[in-house]
């Protein structure tokens, strides 16, 4: 098949509501959105106390957040198979090659980019912002939550970038979920192999689909940061 009959196909699947692609879509997002979920929270906190609380190691938590940031895909994965795998100190649980297994290692690719992001974003709050609170009567709960306010749109982007990072990897998804067709495959390990087997129709048609979801989330977060404008 020419790469111009490919493109056709690929549109007609996606048009028609092709199963195997938006089954493949579905994985996708579902454990993009787990990963999020169970990681934000920690993450933020993580960010929020590493900008405003001085204690003994912080820089050196700070240097290792920044070091994870750098860390490549395939080597989270490899970290998370020894972890899972039979013989490893979580293989009783059975996660390996699961979605759940997968929720792990995509959780551990966004905490360093939702944490360093978060760190950013209140070390460029005007520390007054937390003084004026504590004065006002704030409890140390409230004045945090004014600053997370005030640092709203960065965090949101955090949370964007890391949605990001983990919906396009493919390395720790290969590694941890085994690419099991209706189970683990997702859309980046079905564009590697469809690929690979020279099928170029299903991969350009879930790479439209990746795209037009980066394109989403993205301008999503430029209309809230433009308060309903995009410019």
């Amino acid at each position: 098949m020419g790469l111009t009959e490919a493109t056709l196909q690929a549109f007609r699947w996606l048009l028609e509501g092709d199963s195997t692609i938006w089954g493949i879509v579905g994985v996708s997002l579902r454990v993009a959105m787990l990963a999020l979920l169970s990681v934000t929270p920690l993450a933020i906190l993580a960010g929020f106390g590493l900008a405003t609380l001085q204690f003994p190691g912080r820089r050196a938590l700070i240097v290792l957040v920044q070091t994870m940031l750098a860390l490549p895909t395939v080597v989270v994965g490899l970290i998370v198979y020894l972890l899972l795998t039979r013989n490893g100190p979580m293989g009783s649980f059975e996660l390996l090659f699961t979605q759940q297994g997968m929720v792990i290692g995509q959780a551990l690719l966004a905490f360093p980019i939702l944490t360093a992001m978060t760190l950013s974003a209140v070390q460029g709050i005007d520390a007054r912002a937390s003084e004026t609170a504590r004065t006002l009567g704030a409890s140390p709960l409230r004045a945090a939550l004014t600053v997370l306010t005030e640092a709203r749109f960065a965090v949101m982007a955090a949370i964007a970038t890391g949605f990001g990072r983990v919906l396009s990897e493919i390395g720790c998804a290969m590694m941890v979920g085994g690419n099991i067709a209706g189970i683990t495959r997702n859309i980046t390990t079905a564009i590697a192999l469809e690929t690979s087997k020279g099928e170029f129709a299903q991969g350009i048609a879930l790479g439209v689909v990746l795209v037009a979801l980066a394109l989403g989330v993205n301008f999503g977060i430029a209309f809230l940061q433009g308060k309903g404008e995009i410019k």
